[in-house]
């Protein structure tokens, strides 16, 4: 999360009397909270009436994007609401509190039990998992095994004289680059070339010598949405493993592909399927469904978690193994992830996934038929596409459009792609169940209503906007 550093400045409104809540907006008796203003910057010093507070803290978060027109995001945006009411009823139930709250702790059990099944684990009722906050953790917790296997395997030389390192593409996502700074790991990573906008299998393994604690592979990269090649990078390991004797394991960062793939590419082989395969992570937040706060890490066998990082709590008189990097979090996103697996099922997370691809290519084509754009990806792995304008526009670039979309609403993120690519920018696009096709055409009826103007545009404006990318 950002790191803020204290009060700001001076800003607008500053210095004036106290502010004033509309008694009939706010309060029923029309005689209370007419002058009451919290302080912005340090505790108030005395309580103030719960409609009142809630008036303030409303009104200024009314600021913020709408959630369902934020195409930036890979996070679920809309639920149920019987899934609101189930999560409300959860969110004073500590997750880690196995022994006081030991039916959301089953639930957890069952969820990593229907995932190790979904993702053909060996043995899936022996699995060793665990939710976690989400796929940041969830990753850093795959490499702390790696690290931990490779650092057991290599006891004389580590830490003395070797530094472990972990091969990726330059395109992971940014919690590997910090899970390496973190856990001092040596990031060795694939740059993009050309239109190959991910990991290549031969430069990973390349990049590997007896130090290499595993390779990432990303299952839908967030800069395009393409599936990296996980079948090809264990083949050219095997192909390494024989020439070498190294035995590099593989871990499938599945943020969103690991929750996309069993439902609508079936022969798509990427899990445990292969056994070179030891962990893999998905966030149960994005294309599980679920509200933020929730992912999940499996591990292939109990040997690709060591013993020793798992800690061991009393659980209903028996034993219950945990693993995390948080402890205090809340169980209602648990709860959420079980009920939408068990609302929906196979059928219904196919039917969704499903409907949000077809919401995707529709749009990308679409947009594509504009003439004013070039499609990288057209949303037919991940639910999402990447594009750029089209090699003979010079009047506007991708920061404008960018830009004036989000005057309507739109956020849609704009940016530069990753080393040796840094001279591409696009805009991409990230289509989730809630998006329908009637908000996918409201979109694109919005992007044809600028393009007259952008197309008029003499140059570039050069104003960069800035957007987070996940």
């Amino acid at each position: 999360m950002a790191l803020h550093k204290g009060t700001r400045g001076p800003r607008a409104g500053e210095g004036r009397p106290a502010l004033s809540v509309n008694p009939l907006y706010g309060e029923a008796n029309p005689a209370s909270g007419m002058t009451c203003t919290p302080s912005r910057h340090r505790l108030p010093d005395g309580p103030m009436a719960p409609t009142t507070a809630y008036q303030f803290v409303h009104d200024e978060l009314m600021l913020d994007g709408n959630a369902r027109q934020n195409l930036a995001t890979f996070v679920t945006t809309w639920m149920e609401p019987q899934a609101d009411r189930l999560m409300s009823d959860c969110l004073n139930k500590n997750m880690i509190d196995k022994d006081e709250y030991p039916r959301t702790a089953e639930l957890e059990r069952r969820c990593v039990a229907m995932l190790a099944h979904l993702w053909h684990a060996p043995d899936p009722d022996s699995v060793m998992g665990c939710s976690t906050t989400g796929s940041s953790e969830a990753c850093m917790l795959a490499g702390m095994a790696f690290k931990r296997r490779w650092a057991r395997r290599n006891p004389v030389s580590y830490p003395a004289t070797a530094r472990p390192n972990l091969v990726m593409g330059t395109n992971v996502q940014v919690c590997w680059e910090k899970f390496c700074d973190f856990w001092e790991v040596e990031a060795r990573q694939v740059p993009v070339e050309g239109n190959r906008f991910h990991l290549d299998p031969q430069a990973a393994v390349d990049l590997c010598d007896e130090n290499t604690i595993g390779v990432v592979a990303v299952l839908g990269s967030t800069f395009d949405g393409s599936y990296e090649p996980v079948a090809e990078v264990c083949r050219a390991l095997d192909d390494l493993q024989e020439r070498t004797g190294r035995d590099i394991p593989v871990h499938v960062d599945g943020a969103s592909g690991a929750m996309v793939a069993p439902f609508l590419d079936q022969d798509l082989v990427w899990d445990f399927q292969l056994p070179r395969v030891a962990s893999i992570n998905t966030s149960g937040h994005k294309y599980g469904l679920v509200y933020p706060g929730v992912g999940w890490i499996l591990w292939r066998t109990a040997d690709d978690l060591p013993e020793e990082l798992v800690f061991r709590v009393d659980y209903l008189g028996g034993d219950m193994p945990t693993f995390a990097l948080n402890f205090s979090r809340p169980g209602a996103q648990v709860a959420a992830q079980y009920y939408t697996f068990v609302r929906l099922g196979r059928e219904g997370f196919r039917a969704i996934q499903q409907n949000t691809r077809d919401v995707a290519r529709s749009l990308a084509e679409r947009i594509e038929a504009f003439g004013d754009f070039t499609l990288l990806s057209r949303g037919d792995q991940l639910p999402v596409f990447a594009f750029t304008t089209a090699e003979d526009v010079g009047g506007f670039d991708v920061y404008d459009v960018s830009r004036r979309l989000r005057e309507r609403g739109w956020l849609v993120p704009a940016y530069a792609f990753p080393p040796n690519r840094q001279d591409l920018a696009v805009l991409r696009v990230v289509c989730r169940n809630g998006f329908s096709a009637d908000l996918a055409d409201l979109f694109l009826d919005d992007l044809a209503s600028l393009l007259p103007e952008l197309r008029s545009q003499p140059a570039p404006t050069g104003k960069v906007v800035k957007a987070f990318h996940h």
